[in-house]
């Protein structure tokens, strides 16, 4: 079974995205923020992270550059997902090694496409 890390400081985000995963026959972990993300990252074997950009203790940018910064944890693929998205915010993150930017309100079915993109249909 394919494991999916969310991290996301919103209760109700991370039972939306964990729902909607599980439903799809995939193991969810929940986070609730950065540095908790990135410590069971750290732990466990995940296929996908999908964490908010915004966030207290460690934001999503900096989790995504910690990710793609270890050695262990740099082909890991994040989704990151925001309500302050713009053009250049999103280059910058898909320079940086996001797979994907979605916008908040968060869409089941965008969330849907973009696991799939990022996992070759999996």
């Amino acid at each position: 079974m394919r494991q999916i890390l969310t991290v996301d400081d919103s209760a109700s985000i991370r039972q939306m995205v964990n729902f909607t995963l599980t439903k799809a026959g995939y193991q969810v972990t929940e986070a609730g923020n950065g540095k908790e993300g990135l410590t069971k990252a750290g732990q466990q074997k995940f296929d996908l992270v999908i964490s908010d950009l915004n966030m207290p203790v460690m934001d999503g940018h900096a989790l995504l550059q910690a990710i793609k910064a270890d050695g262990k944890l740099k082909r890991l693929p994040v989704i990151v997902i925001t309500s302050s998205s713009n053009d250049a915010r999103e280059k910058i993150l898909l320079e940086q090694g996001a797979a994907a930017v979605i916008n908040k309100p968060l869409n089941p079915m965008a969330l849907a496409q973009a696991w799939k993109l990022v996992s070759g249909g999996m």
